[in-house]
């Protein structure tokens, strides 16, 4: 799904509605209950598509694995699942299937540090990153639940962020691929950065 990742951890609510992801959430249910999110690649011409349609489109080279801890039908077919996030992965192959969603083969080894819960929070600057999410905030009057921010652990901090931040899909595979819990939160501390430097303006509320 375009502009969407998952990220150790962290939770992802999504609200499924075509028929070819029912059907896969009906497959995950009725099995181990975990599937993996993985963005499309694609070109600036496609930059309106969430999720193509088909097989044929490219693959980011990174995705991640989540458990379904919730789950809750709606109206109109809908459901309502959340994913928590277990661990990345990295595409080696997608066979030939005939469900009409994709599977692919995966390989984790280059992320088995995913594992380790609060791995690398020493090494982030939490005030800057902080202090940069406050200046975001004000700048775009937006609120918060800022008691729920300083309480919450650098990584489930970094981790929540990037999930719910508002930046195209290239930024998002950026902050799922850095190699460390400091990288992500400096990649975040500098798009945040970049877009008070442009002068961004906005209304809204960030829980």
């Amino acid at each position: 799904m375009r502009g969407a990742i998952l990220l150790p951890r962290a939770t992802l609510p999504l609200n499924v509605f075509e028929p070819r992801y029912l059907q896969m959430v009906d497959d995950v249910l009725s099995g181990d209950r975990v599937l993996g999110v993985i963005q499309p690649k694609l070109g600036d011409e496609d930059e309106d598509m969430e999720s193509p349609l088909g097989k044929s489109f490219p693959l980011q080279r990174v995705g991640c694995v989540g458990r379904v801890t919730s789950y809750q039908e709606l109206e109109d077919s809908h459901v309502m699942i959340t994913l928590t996030g277990v661990v990345r992965f990295e595409v080696l192959a997608e066979p030939m299937t005939d469900t009409p969603y994709r599977i692919i083969s995966a390989n984790y080894d280059a992320f088995a540090s995913d594992f380790t819960t609060g791995l690398g929070e020493s090494q982030v600057d939490r005030s800057k990153l902080l202090s940069v999410l406050k200046a975001y905030l004000d700048a775009n009057k937006l609120a918060a639940d800022w008691d729920g921010i300083q309480r919450a652990s650098s990584e489930q901090l970094i981790n929540a962020l990037s999930i719910m931040s508002p930046y195209g899909a290239e930024e998002k595979q950026a902050l799922l691929e850095a190699a460390s819990l400091k990288e992500r939160a400096d990649v975040l501390v500098a798009l945040a950065e970049m877009e008070l430097a442009a002068g961004v303006g906005g209304a809204g509320t960030l829980q």
